[in-house]
């Protein structure tokens, strides 16, 4: 059987030859004569497989000793609740930034633990985009500054990160390891595994050290950091298959280069803005200056023609192309894993429909 283009949101396409390595590894580990799905996570096989996946993310962002990575389980959607039971303390405020449906969603969880500050707002914004530096208006003392760095649905991301005193925290589920930025600049970040790291139900976080002292005493274990890091995310059983294809996704990154996955993926999405940008006929939905490099956005004339668009692309291998459901639209995702193969046929294809369409 042949393989699609998958350009599906989440859980998203992986390398190949990670789905190849676990394939050959599945019935048999290492010679162990069992998966890694059936090794005991206190095993010393499984250890080997934690310990990499650790080691691999602290080589990719360059991790100082005063930082610690996490695995959790829960995705990204766990993490909005647990930034804020950990980090907002009594009497404090957090400042939020909504930038669109992700950041919504995180705002809305922080206001159940404590007190938050929207300081900028362009969630509703058409065309989307991320907040200007003009537009943060930063709260004095607050516990921390809360961001996502890339909205996945509206197709906007933040090219330049904000300088705040508070410690920063990102939701950086969509664009993580997709590109160079200076870890030290953020106290928090977190990233749910299904688009750019490995399969869904499981969270990275890596966060400094220290933050997790902030943590409530009465906060409930599994959801305290510091049980993660105290613990090294082997509290409890850990998503062992999910941390175990990290561990593999992240030494492929290694192995291709993180500087060279990072031009490739401005070039991927760049050749398919110049057929937005070179046609009336597609219209990108976000500002040119806070157009996402994982996830390009675009209307078709008609709601009738986008349907038509995706049942033809599919036809065609292409896969996962339909907007999300509360905006409908195309999204093409292009996360680290995904070919330049696909981007140029899903560009050829674009050209042809628009000339049988028009």
């Amino acid at each position: 059987m042949a393989r699609v283009f998958n350009f599906g949101a989440g859980p998203a396409v992986l390398p190949v030859e990670v789905l190849e390595e676990a394939q050959k590894e599945l019935l048999d580990f290492k010679g162990s004569g069992m998966s890694i799905l059936e090794h005991s996570h206190r095993g010393k096989e499984y250890d080997a497989v934690h310990q990499e996946a650790i080691e691999n993310v602290r080589k990719l962002l360059k991790l100082p000793d005063d930082y610690s990575v996490l695995f959790i389980q829960g995705g990204a959607s766990m993490q909005f609740a647990m930034v804020p039971m950990n980090l907002l303390g009594a009497g404090q405020s957090a400042d939020y930034v909504n930038s669109g449906t992700w950041a919504d969603k995180a705002v809305k969880e922080a206001k159940l633990v404590g007190a938050v500050n929207v300081i900028a707002n362009t969630g509703k914004d058409i065309p989307t985009r991320m907040p200007k530096n003009e537009d943060l208006k930063f709260t004095k003392g607050a516990a921390y500054v809360h961001i996502t760095s890339n909205e996945t649905i509206s197709g906007a991301q933040w090219k330049v990160f904000p300088q705040t005193e508070a410690p920063l925290v990102a939701d950086m589920s969509s664009d993580i390891l997709s590109r160079p930025f200076d870890i030290q600049q953020f106290g928090l970040i977190y990233a749910g595994a299904q688009k750019n790291l490995g399969p869904s139900g499981l969270a990275m976080v890596v966060m400094r050290k220290n933050l997790a002292e902030r943590v409530p005493a009465n906060a409930p274990t599994m959801l305290k950091y510091k049980t993660y890091i105290d613990e090294n995310s082997l509290y409890n059983t850990p998503p062992t298959f999910g941390i175990y294809i990290l561990s593999l996704v992240t030494r492929w990154i290694l192995k291709m280069g993180q500087e060279n996955l990072y031009k490739q993926n401005v070039d991927k999405a760049a050749k398919i803005y110049k057929a937005l940008d070179h046609s009336t006929f597609y219209k990108g939905t976000a500002v040119k200056e806070f157009r996402s490099d994982m996830n390009i956005t675009f209307r078709l004339p008609t709601e009738a023609l986008e349907e038509t668009f995706i049942k033809e692309a599919s036809k065609q291998g292409m896969k996962g192309l339909k907007g999300h459901r509360m905006v409908g639209g195309i999204r093409a995702s292009i996360y680290n894993a995904f070919p330049v193969a696909g981007v140029e046929a899903l560009v050829a294809f674009m050209q042809e429909f628009e000339k049988k369409n028009r």
